[in-house]
């Protein structure tokens, strides 16, 4: 049997990604992967970027469509389907929420462009205990995300734990930046990026 993915976006889900969508460059278009009601969608077009959102089921977006500036895309992620996006096109952000299907981590990389951005927050291990999903195939092993960035990708901010709100759940959280340039002065190290406000 094939456990779901839950679309509903955790409250803390979205305080994570408008914590750090700041750090998205300014007008650059992002990617909502898996959209589900477009939460961080309309969070990115009110900010004044191009939008791009890609679900399976886009009811919950409905009321997007013809908005400019949105973009909105039917596509199985799974089942062996192919990357519904041509390999050259590149964005500034991506947001993944609540949503895990480990083949598309190398894509994922692939189109964020240089300085973009990937802001990931999905259920981790240990969740089984407080309900769905469950299953270890949607379920993040403790520092999974840490190990697709590395080499990749400048972490700015990880966090892998429990939280109560708005309901009790596992959670791993990433926010990271496509620069791993050496900076001046820091011995090979990238720049460090200011860690927005909480």
């Amino acid at each position: 049997m094939v456990e779901s993915h839950p679309h509903a976006v955790l409250q803390s889900a979205s305080a994570w990604v408008e914590r750090f969508a700041p750090l998205v460059p300014s007008g650059g278009p992002v990617l909502d992967l898996a959209c589900g009601s477009g939460r961080h969608l309309r969070l990115f077009h009110r900010l004044g970027h191009p939008v791009l959102g890609i679900d399976i089921d886009l009811r919950g977006v409905a009321d997007l469509a013809g908005t400019p500036g949105v973009e909105l895309l039917a596509a199985d992620l799974e089942q062996g389907n192919p990357w519904p996006l041509p390999p050259n096109r590149r964005f500034a952000g991506i947001v993944v929420a609540n949503y895990l299907h480990r083949p598309l981590f190398p894509r994922l990389l692939d189109a964020l462009a240089p300085g973009g951005v990937l802001l990931y927050e999905t259920f981790a291990m240990g969740n089984a205990r407080f309900g769905k999903p469950s299953s270890p195939g949607f379920l993040l092993r403790q520092g999974e995300l840490l190990e697709v960035a590395r080499g990749r990708l400048q972490v700015v901010a990880y966090e892998h734990g429990e939280v109560a709100s708005p309901r009790a759940a596992v959670v791993q959280r990433l926010a990271a930046v496509a620069d791993i340039a050496p900076g001046q002065g820091l011995d090979g190290d990238p720049e460090p990026r200011p860690l927005p406000a909480r």
